[in-house]
């Protein structure tokens, strides 16, 4: 027998949970100057820890940086704005639920 996912009620292999909340999140961009004159970009909005240190980890590889995870908010060093949203699409987010301005 199948598992059962206990959200929705469906067999695991059809599960739509982690879609639908992927396309539900708001997420924001945002590049932030700090000390000594660095550009980190942040990346906030998203909704659980654990989706929040996977993304980090994917972003790090694509773009070539450092980077941490401080909550639920993604801090990359450099900016990366006009990137991280292709990133996100490929990743299932919606691009409309992308702020990066």
């Amino acid at each position: 027998m199948e598992e059962v996912c206990q959200i929705c009620g469906l067999p695991k292999n059809i599960c739509v949970c982690t879609q639908i909340t992927k396309e539900a999140q708001k997420i924001k961009v945002s590049a932030v100057k700090r000390a000594f004159g660095k550009i980190i970009t942040t990346i906030s909005g998203i909704d659980d820890v654990q989706t929040a240190k996977e993304l980090e980890k994917i972003m790090k590889r694509k773009l070539a940086c450092g980077g941490t995870t401080k909550g639920k908010t993604i801090e990359l060093q450099g900016n990366h704005k006009r990137k991280i949203k292709e990133i996100l699409v490929e990743q299932g987010y919606k691009g409309e639920s992308i702020d990066d301005n």
